[in-house]
This record gives structure tokens, sequence and C-alpha cells, in this order.
């Protein structure tokens, strides 16, 4: 089996000693050739060439950023076996995710252990016993995305924390505490809420003041705890929405307290969910913050959904 290994050196838990006792071990199993990413956005051309040599696996080591470059690399790519009928998961490579970022949703929420080694073991273990999964992404525009996309505060929170990690914080719960306060209290237009969504054949929502959009769950992760506002969410199913209406004081700390629930199932007067959703599309009166798989990607006035089934094969 011949497989790549991507790596993005500025992985935050690992060092290269333990890179070099990693690329050993995926060598007992498999003919490996090992790439390191130099800028933002190379993973997803070391994924695309990868596949278009025709390698059966690509392997991350990194967090969700890096995961998310090289499935999109992934799914830009035509390997040389490509037959018409076969899904995107039939024809290209499948793809192994070593978790070393601060979080790495993607990965546990397949069942991977936090920790790299244990990480390791679990896909090495899956690569002797042929073991795998047939998952669905999302896909916002020409963008795809593994776990989550927002629109609206979460998002604004990510680039607040993006630039206090630039100018040498480090990601921390707290950080993310302190910059979604004040994301809420400083920065957000609460009284005018500017989202509106549109499905096919179904009556608009209108005065949404956030979008949650997810294609597993958990959305996240604080420590060890998950945070849940889409629990039935699947890598099996359509898209899963959560959207808070008005954004007052006491709605939106119920609906968040909610997300914390041993079994949350957050509603409300002020609360919208949608589950196992295939397409939709925000529209927003102004510019608005927008991520995919914790990643800040700008402002956006108008983002097409869609849930693109059978889209990958993933060793866990």
């Amino acid at each position: 089996m011949r497989a790549v290994l991507v790596v993005n050196p500025k992985a935050t838990t690992t060092s290269e000693r333990s890179r070099d006792v990693l690329v050993r071990a995926l060598r007992s199993e498999v003919d490996l050739s090992v790439r390191y990413t130099r800028r933002r956005g190379h993973a997803m051309d070391l994924a695309r060439e990868a596949a278009q040599e025709g390698v059966d696996l690509v392997v991350t080591l990194g967090g969700d950023g890096t995961v998310n470059e090289v499935v999109n690399g992934l799914m830009a790519a035509e390997p040389p076996t490509f037959r018409t009928g076969q899904t995107p998961a039939e024809r290209l490579p499948a793809l192994a995710t070593v978790p070393g970022g601060s979080t790495n949703v993607f990965a546990r929420a397949l069942g991977l252990p936090r920790e790299w080694p244990d990480g390791t073991s679990m896909i090495l273990e899956g690569l002797r016993l042929g073991r795998s999964r047939t998952i669905g992404l999302g896909r916002a525009d020409d963008r795809y995305f593994t776990f989550c996309a927002g629109f609206g505060i979460d998002a604004a929170v990510i680039q607040r924390v993006e630039q206090a990690r630039k100018r040498g914080r480090v990601s921390t719960p707290a950080l993310y505490f302190r910059s979604t306060v004040s994301q809420y209290f400083l920065a957000s237009d609460r009284r005018h809420p500017a989202i509106t969504l549109e499905r096919p054949g179904e009556t608009a929502e209108t005065d949404l003041g956030t979008v949650i959009i997810q294609n597993t769950a958990p959305w996240t992760y604080l420590g060890d705890r998950e945070i849940n506002p889409n629990p039935d969410a699947s890598f099996d199913l359509g898209l899963d929405v959560l959207a808070m209406r008005r954004l007052k004081v006491a709605s939106t700390a119920r609906t968040v307290t909610q997300f914390f629930s041993q079994r949350p199932d957050p509603h409300g007067r002020q609360v919208l969910r949608l589950h196992d959703v295939a397409e939709f599309t925000l529209l927003a009166a102004r510019p608005l913050a927008f991520q995919l798989d914790g990643d800040y990607l700008g402002e956006r006035e108008k983002v097409r959904f869609a849930s693109v089934p059978a889209a990958l094969r993933v060793i866990c």
C-alpha cells in the first residue's frame, strides 16, 4: 500500500522526535513518503498531488485546519484510476488522521483517542485489519468541511482567537470564553438579526442572529467535554442546523447552557433546529463572519450549503 503523510510542522502537540516515531511506525505497515506543509493552503496541493499519483492512503499530522485542507485537496483530485459512476469514497485514497492540533474535533468525532501516540496505534490497527468507514462531508459553496461551519457569532469568535494567537496568546478554553463574551456584548448587533435561511420547497426562516451547521456531533470540545448544539448530527446523514433568532441575554444564555447538558436538547422560542438537511442557503443583510472546521474565512453575505454523502473512506 502506497501512502503519503502530510505533516504540518507547526502542529501544536508534536515535536520533531515524535514525528520521527510516527514515520517509523507507519513505514512498518505502508510504503510511505513524507511531505511537509510550508504555507496556508499547501496541504490542499499536497493531497491533490498525492491522489493524482494514485496513492492508496493519505495520512495527516496536524490539527483540524490541516485535515480540512487535505480533504479539499482530495475532493478536487482526479486519480488515475477514475471510473464513471464511482462515488468519491470509491475513487479517492483513504484518509487517516493523526491528531496533532490543540482540539482535533474531526479525529475525536471518528472515535480516535485525543493523544497522537494512541491515535497512531488505532490507525495502525485499522490498517492491519482493513478497518475503515465511509463518511459524508458538508460543502459550503465550493469548499468542503468535515465537522462544522458557522455564520455569525461563532465565526467572529474564531477570528478574535486567531488574532490573539498571532499576538502570541495560547489557545485555551479561557481565551475562547473571553473572546465569546467580548464578541457577544461589545461587537454584535444583537437587536437586528440579519440572516435568512432558504430551503427548496420550504418557507424561508428570517431574522436569524447566528447559525451553526454540523456534519457530525459534537460541534467542538471544551477540554474533554463535548459541546453539542446538534446532538443528532452524523457523518452518515445530511447537515444539522441550529440558529438563534434574537440574541437576548436570557434566551441566549439558556440555549448555550443547553449545549453543555449531559443530554443536550437545545430548544426555545428563539431556537431553530433542522435535522438531516440536504441543502440550504444562508443570506445576510450585511457581511457576517464565516468559518469552516474552525478556520475563519472572512465575511460573506451569501453561502450555499449542501450535504455530500459517501464522500471519503477513513481509517479509524
